[in-house]
């Protein structure tokens, strides 16, 4: 039998609680209620719940410094966060994804739209959940080192890669075919083969974010307005976030770190941090590129692929500004390899 999903519900108004306890429950989840920020710290560790539903309006601690408390902690930091509030200035919102938020529900709340959001929210709680118990698992089986163990790792690397995909405009093809690019240059600039690997196995994952941005936003045809574009940029550090867990592998810390990163760019313009040059990590650096020059030379519903030398003369002119200058010429050094993964790893052709 499925566990009865948890959630906290935090909210000065008694009124307010009701109502939410009322809507929450009809849903068919198991939900406590606390009236300030100091007692949801407690319950936070206490009830362990799969989602909390935060009042930005509360004296004392207010909905956003509550958040931040709640994802500081290692052990309260993965817990979803939608932060229901009056609010619906920009500023706001912005103020509220800095300090962790997944999710906004304006007042009054509309029940259906806070079904849907709880839904798609605690269907990510259980993608990290799963995670954390299977890397439990996995740590304790991998003092053996079996070959079925490593197996068994790379099939839930590459089903978290998928979850990404199948939420995008993607192909499994894409996926396969960066991975080995970057194992390529891993290699090229002599990270050694045991870390060149864990960049093939970590990178499927770099996207995995993505399973946290609303289907409005990550599917839009056109251009995403500036307010949109904040919350698409989160996926880095909604990835970070599920590949986080107490007990994590080497791989794991791999792949969240690519997953984070794999936005920053060397002059310093990139996302989340604004990280610069050599303070992105090369596994990261190595990701993007390899990332890049596959999106521009892969045909999508929305554009037409480009030909392997106009990529290659994009990637040139971003040379110290998007990419990392002496990984352009180690790419260029393997482009022969490159072409050969390309070829082997093709998309599928529709008649």
């Amino acid at each position: 039998m499925a566990k009865q999903q948890r959630i906290l519900a935090v909210d000065d108004d008694e009124r307010n609680l009701k109502l939410m306890h009322a809507m929450v429950t009809r849903e068919g989840y198991d939900c406590k209620c606390v009236e300030d920020g100091a007692a949801a710290l407690v319950a936070a560790q206490e009830y362990n719940p799969d989602l909390m539903l935060v009042d930005v309006m509360m004296p004392q601690m207010d909905g956003f410094e509550l958040t931040r408390r709640i994802k500081s902690n290692d052990k309260t930091r993965n817990i979803p966060i939608i932060l229901v509030t009056a609010l619906a200035d920009r500023d706001s919102r912005l103020k509220g994804l800095e300090a962790g938020a997944e999710e906004f529900v304006n007042k009054p709340v509309d029940a259906m739209e806070l079904s849907i959001r709880l839904r798609n929210l605690l269907r990510l709680k259980e993608y990290s959940d799963f995670l954390v118990h299977h890397n439990e698992l996995l740590e304790v089986q991998v003092r053996a080192r079996t070959d079925a163990l490593w197996k068994t790792r790379l099939e839930v690397v590459r089903s978290l890669g998928r979850a990404a995909e199948f939420r995008d405009n993607e192909t499994g093809m894409h996926i396969v075919r960066m991975s080995k690019y970057s194992q390529l240059m891993a290699e090229a600039v002599g990270l050694g083969y045991e870390r060149a690997e864990l960049i093939l196995h970590a990178s499927p994952m770099h996207d995995i974010g993505k399973v946290g941005i609303p289907d409005p936003i990550l599917l839009k045809p056109g251009k995403l307005n500036a307010e949109e574009w904040e919350i698409m940029k989160t996926h880095t550090t909604i990835g970070y976030n599920i590949l986080s867990a107490e007990y994590s592998s080497e791989l794991m810390e791999t792949a969240k770190m690519i997953a984070v990163s794999h936005h920053e760019k060397w002059d310093g313009s990139g996302y989340p941090y604004g990280l610069k040059g050599k303070d992105i990590p090369i596994e990261a650096r190595i990701v993007a590129l390899a990332d890049v020059f596959d999106a521009l030379t892969s045909e999508r519903p929305y554009k037409k692929a480009w030909s392997v030398e106009d990529a290659m003369c994009e990637m040139n002119k971003q040379r110290d500004r998007h990419f990392d200058s002496g990984l352009v010429d180690v790419f260029e050094e393997i482009l022969p390899d490159v072409l050969s993964v390309r070829e082997l790893h093709a998309d599928e052709r529709v008649a």
